[in-house]
């Protein structure tokens, strides 16, 4: 069975964020992990990929660790990606943000993708 994928939206190399704590939630839990960040680079030993239209091929779950205001304006991509699931994490959403989600096709669930994974983020 081929390994389940997940984008980190807002990924940081900040082993305080939990942008960061998600990446290594994730592969602790053996996903395939696709840190986002518009900065590039390798955060966790990853390549970071600019946007989600650079990342090929179908993603599980797209997890967004963005303030609302920034978030807002990645929507579009996360619907052109057609993730299975598109989790939005506490501080990342906004009435806004979750009206233009569902607008575009998107069903957000609005809570904490680390501990969905079976990890605290604490523990991390």
């Amino acid at each position: 069975m081929p390994r389940k994928t997940v984008a980190i939206v807002g990924a940081s190399a900040d082993r305080t964020k939990f942008s960061n704590k998600a990446i290594r939630a994730y592969l602790q839990q053996d996903w395939e992990v696709y840190p986002v960040n518009p900065k590039g680079g390798e955060i966790e030993g990853l390549r970071v990929y600019a946007s989600l239209r650079e990342i090929e091929g179908d993603l599980d779950r797209i997890s967004l660790y963005l303030p609302p205001a920034v978030g807002i304006r990645v929507l579009p991509d996360v619907a052109a990606a057609a993730p299975d699931e598109f989790w939005v994490n506490p501080g990342a959403e906004s009435d806004e943000l979750l009206a233009e989600a569902r607008r575009l096709g998107l069903d957000p669930i609005v809570a904490c993708s680390i501990v969905a994974v079976g990890v605290s983020p604490a523990a991390l």
